[in-house]
Order: structure tokens, then sequence, then C-alpha cells
């Protein structure tokens, strides 16, 4: 017995040395990492950029483990959530391992000390944290653009109408917005300076985002690009359309939510009421309780 513990006392003594050998070793990153590491540096929190240095030597790992097809999707995933906090994938990955391990890590020491619940809880986070937030920006982002695209088409319409040609229009237009739109225009713009034709910045635009109206608007665009109709026209009633689709959608959630707050009635609310009116019934009877419980 005393062999054992002095073995597993060497043993951890080794590891202990090899990990601070390992955190104090200068490792040198390849140079699209480094260059991670500042991408978006000013808009992050001081808690992920401490992450994402903790984790970015482990991120060739990590992505090497995903493999192509799915670090594709994940960068597609990151475009279409906006890059939140300036997340990259070498950012995506550094995070993984820094969740993977305090996740599983944590999970191990609840299971030796009997806490099911809490260990499968800290497993989920190590795996799907970083995806909620991914899941949360897409969807923050959508509705953004969404809101935005309506009032921006029927100024884009104005401007058009005055005289400016439609690429004119679409950049003296986009400086007066802020937000997801207006950065997705940005880019779009400069890809047609950089020589991108119409239809393929656009169609990148479309994929891009994961929005029903931003696919509405390209699609009409290009059709009435194919078929010659006048752009004013095509704007106005692409506005219209999205305004309609949004209006069937707000009635179509309104319908939703009935249902939902009849059950939050029934559950809490009516009982809640029913114990209200039995309880004050039988203390403004006074009558003796204790004789009822024959004390």
């Amino acid at each position: 017995m005393g062999l054992l513990l002095g073995l597993l006392a060497a043993l951890s003594v080794a590891g202990a040395c090899a990990g601070i050998a390992l955190y104090r070793s200068e490792v040198k990153l390849p140079t699209d990492l480094v260059l991670a590491l500042e991408v978006g540096s000013t808009r992050t929190t001081a808690v992920g950029s401490a992450v994402d240095r903790l984790g970015m030597r482990y991120a060739p790992l990590v992505l090497r483990l995903m493999g192509e097809k799915r670090v594709a999707r994940v960068r597609g995933r990151i475009d279409r959530a906006g890059n939140p906090g300036g997340l990259t994938v070498d950012r995506y990955a550094a995070r993984r391992a820094v969740y993977g391990f305090l996740g599983f890590g944590g999970a191990v020491v609840m299971l030796l000390d009997g806490r099911l619940v809490v260990a499968l809880l800290l497993v989920a986070f190590g795996l799907f944290w970083i995806e909620v937030g991914i899941w949360a920006a897409v969807r923050e982002r959508k509705d953004a653009i969404d809101r935005t695209l309506p009032d921006f088409l029927d100024v884009l319409a104005v401007v058009v109408s005055a005289g400016l040609s439609f690429r004119q229009a679409l950049d003296r237009v986009a400086e007066k917005y802020e937000g997801p739109w207006a950065d997705e225009l940005r880019i779009t713009l400069r890809q047609l300076d950089m020589g991108v034709s119409r239809r393929q910045a656009f169609e990148e635009l479309r994929v891009r985002n994961d929005s029903e109206q931003v696919a509405q608007f390209v699609t009409a665009l290009q059709q009435g690009e194919e078929l010659g109709a006048p752009i004013v026209d095509t704007l106005i009633a692409i506005a219209d359309d999205m305004r309609r689709t949004d209006a069937q959608r707000a009635r179509r959630r309104a319908a939703r939510a009935v249902p939902k707050a009849t059950v939050v009635i029934t559950t809490c609310m009516v009982p809640g009421t029913m114990i209200l009116m039995v309880a004050g019934f039988f203390l403004g009877s006074g009558t003796n309780f204790a004789t009822i419980m024959g004390r």
C-alpha cells in the first residue's frame, strides 16, 4: 500500500512539473491563429479574451478532430451570426477546448462525489455552451435584419427614383444605416468594387444570412433584373410583401400565445386563487380548528 501511494505521489509531481513546463514554454502558433487572437479583440469581453488565450494553443488539435466538413459548417454558422464578439473559427475551437476541459473535468469530479445530475449538466456545458451562444446570435441578427429590411427598401426606392443608379443608391443608403443589415450591405458593396458580378454578390448575401426576407429580396431582385422590370416598382413590391409576411407571422405568434397563457392560468393562477378563497372563508368563519382536529 505504501509503495502504491508513493508511486501515485511521484506521478502527481511529475504531471505537475510537466504541466508547469508546458504552460511556461513558448509555443509558436501559426500565423492565422496569432491573427485570430487579435481579430475582434476590441469587440469581445475580458472573459472571452482570456478564454481564447487559454485555449488557442489547443485550437489546431480541435480543428483537426472536427474535420473539414464540420469546420465548414461551423464557419457558415459563425458568418450567419455575424462573428459575435469577434468570433472566428479559430476562436471557436479555442473556446471548445477550454469549455470542454472545464465541463468534462468538473463532471468527473461530480461523478466521484456521486452527483450525477450536476455531472450531466457540466457535460452539456462543455459540449453545447458555445453553440448556444452562436444560435442566440444568429436568431438576434435575423430578427434585426427582418425588422430593418422593409424600411430600407422603401428608402432605397425613393433614392433610386430620384435619379441615382441602383449601385450608387445602395451605397448612399447603406451609409445611413447601422447594424447587421448595414454590415452585410457593406460586404456586398466591397465585393462589387472588387469586380464580383451583382448576381454573385447578392447570391453570397443570401448564403450568409439565415433570413427568409433576405432570400425573398435577392430572388425578387434577380427576377426583376432578368425580366427587365423597373427597379423602383420591384423594391416597393418586395417591401409590401415583407410587411404582409410580418403581419401574418405576428398573428400566428399571437395565436400560439393564447394556449400557452391558458395553460399558465389554469395550472397556476386558478389553483392559487382557489386556495386564497378557501383560506379566507375558513379564517373569516371563526372556525375553531383545534376543536376540529380533536385537540
